[in-house]
C-alpha cells in the first residue's frame, strides 16, 4: 500500500475511530485473489466489543463509499480488536497489559518473561515467577532495553475477581 494511500486512510478514519472512544492500531491492505483485503484494527483500554466493531465497519464502509480513496477496484473490510499475540509497540499497550505476563527479548539479547506491574514514561515494573518453589523477584526495564514484547496467553491463571471471592 503506498504511502499516500495509507495516509489518506488513516487521516479518513482516525476520527471516526477516535469518535467511537477507541484506538486506530493498524491499517492492513493484501490481497485475497482478485479482490484487495482492508483490515482496520482497533483497541482500547477498555477492550472491544464485537457490537462496536460491526458499528464501526458499517460507518467505515458508508465513508469509504463517499470518497475514492480505494478507488474503483473491489475490496473487502474488515473491522477488529488486535490478537492476544499481537506485539506490544506503543505505551498504551504496555498500560493495557498491566498485570499479563509478558515474554520480552532484550536488545542486549536474551528474555524474560514476566508480570507487569506498573508502567511508567521511562519503563516498566515487573514480577519474574519463581522457578522451582522459589519467590517471585521485582525487576525494572527501560523500554530502551526492549527489543520485543508479546503477551503469554496463560490457559489456567484465576482472574483477580475470582481469587478475591
Amino acid at each position: 500500500m503506498s504511502t499516500t494511500q495509507s495516509d489518506r486512510l488513516r487521516g479518513l478514519l482516525e476520527p471516526l475511530v477516535a469518535a467511537k472512544g477507541l484506538d486506530l492500531e493498524e491499517i492492513e491492505m493484501s490481497r485475497a485473489g482478485k479482490r484487495r483485503m482492508l483490515r482496520i484494527i482497533v483497541d482500547s483500554d477498555e477492550g472491544v466489543e464485537l457490537d462496536a466493531c460491526a458499528e464501526l465497519s458499517r460507518e467505515v464502509s458508508d465513508r469509504l463509499d463517499e470518497t475514492d480513496v480505494m478507488g474503483e477496484d473491489e475490496y473487502v473490510l474488515e473491522v477488529s480488536s488486535p490478537g492476544a499475540d499481537r506485539p506490544l509497540t506503543e505505551h498504551r499497550h504496555y498500560v493495557r497489559a498491566i498485570g499479563r505476563l509478558v515474554k520480552f527479548q532484550l536488545a542486549e539479547g536474551g528474555e524474560v518473561i514476566a508480570r507487569i506491574l506498573d508502567v511508567d514514561d521511562e519503563g516498566l515494573d515487573l514480577e519474574v515467577p519463581g522457578v522451582k518453589g522459589r519467590k517471585a523477584t521485582a525487576r525494572r526495564i527501560a523500554f530502551t532495553d526492549i527489543a520485543k514484547a508479546r503477551v503469554e496467553i496463560e490457559f489456567n491463571r484465576k482472574d483477580k475477581k475470582e481469587e478475591e471471592a
